[in-house]
């Protein structure tokens, strides 16, 4: 069966940029394209040179970009008591433990991530089953798990990237809204490649990132110039 192309999408592809293009020319190019009418999320994805069958070179962690994504996550905390009112007060929405347990073990899941202290792991560990096949379950590898869970709470609640790489050995992000001023977009993509870079895993030979790309939601991608991925080439 044929693959059907509307129009715009036929007119975008053919004024996508042929080459690899600086961080702000490529950003430039991203907003020419002709898009829907709402406000697009900007995605940034890199083709890492790792094996994702070798855990010890999995990359999985969290970040806050410099100018945010333009993005508010419901965030639960599992804390003790005495730190319930500084969690709600940070953004919260709920916050607890044995109770807060129970409420998700009843069906409740509005929310988008979950924070704990590390005592508290031995009460979420029964929500297993429940947070885990989502992606829910709090990590120390996020940030999620940490004893400055009410500094996790703000840090999340206001839009922290989260990241994990796939079997095909790429990691994905948002990088904000397609509104965002031209240098916002770009300090939150050079700040994501460069955190990326630093994750290299010891036994990596050559280039750690071979390729960049950014796109719009509902728009093409263009790839971004990268010093390290032309070498590759080269």
């Amino acid at each position: 069966m044929a693959t059907f192309i509307g129009k715009r999408t036929r007119e975008n592809l053919k004024n996508r940029p042929a080459e690899a293009l600086e961080a702000p020319a490529a950003v430039a190019a991203l907003k020419k394209f002709k898009g829907p009418k709402f406000d697009q999320t900007v995605n940034v994805a890199l083709f890492l040179n790792m094996d994702p069958a070798q855990t010890e070179q999995g990359i999985r962690g969290s970040v806050s970009l410099p100018a945010g994504i333009g993005v508010s996550k419901k965030v639960v905390a599992f804390c003790r008591e005495d730190m319930v009112k500084a969690c709600k007060d940070a953004g919260a929405i709920e916050a607890g433990a044995d109770d807060l347990v129970a409420k998700i073990e009843g069906g409740w899941m509005d929310f988008d991530v979950a924070v704990a202290t590390p005592d508290m792991m031995r009460v979420v560990s029964k929500l297993g089953k429940v947070l885990g096949p989502k992606g829910l379950m709090p990590s120390p590898k996020t940030g999620a798990v940490t004893p400055k869970i009410v500094d996790a709470v703000k840090e999340f609640k206001a839009g922290k990237v989260e990241y994990r790489n796939d079997k095909g050995g790429n990691v994905h992000a948002v990088l904000g809204k397609l509104s965002f001023k031209d240098a916002d977009l770009v300090s939150n993509l050079e700040a994501f490649v460069q955190h990326i870079e630093k994750l290299r895993p010891p036994a990596t030979k050559g280039a750690f990132i071979r390729k960049v790309v950014i796109s719009g939601a509902m728009t093409p991608s263009v790839q971004l110039k990268y010093a390290a991925a032309e070498e590759v080439k080269s």
